[in-house]
């Protein structure tokens, strides 16, 4: 329950209320029920969380796209962040060390391993800091500790 707790701290802003966490990937990409029995992809390596079904039925459809469910389970780059990297630790998924909203690649250079909890954190937290930025705003991190 500690994930669901993380979600809505993190990206309860966007006006999710999860309930349960039906399906992830191996880059910490969530798909949320929430309390209204919509469901919500999370993707963290895009900051983003948003409706892509709006009851079981949508959700089941969506299970049968072929383009959806290459972009949700990455296999070309799971299987490259496998060997570079090795199998995932309990508790960790692959991810982008820059975000894709923030012009990282999806290479193999910019992949590492990290915490699901921080992974929910720190893109909610940026998503939240950057969403009313029009494309291409030039943007300044600053790591505080």
């Amino acid at each position: 329950m500690r994930i669901i707790q993380e979600i809505k701290e993190s990206w309860g802003w966007v006006g999710i209320d999860p309930i349960e966490i039906v399906g992830q990937n191996d880059f910490g990409n969530l798909m949320i029920e929430d309390s209204k029995g919509q469901y919500w992809r999370l993707c963290p390596e895009d900051v983003y969380c948003e409706v892509v079904a709006k009851n079981r039925e949508d959700l089941d459809r969506l299970s049968t796209d072929q383009e959806f469910l290459e972009d949700w389970y990455m296999q070309a780059l799971v299987e490259q962040a496998n060997q570079h990297l090795g199998p995932l630790s309990e508790g960790d998924k692959y991810c982008l060390v820059t975000p894709g909203a923030l012009g990282g690649e999806y290479a193999i250079s910019n992949i590492k391993t990290a915490p699901l909890i921080e992974l929910v954190r720190f893109s909610g937290d940026l998503a939240n800091q950057i969403k009313d930025l029009p494309d291409g705003a030039q943007i300044q991190l600053k790591v505080v500790d």
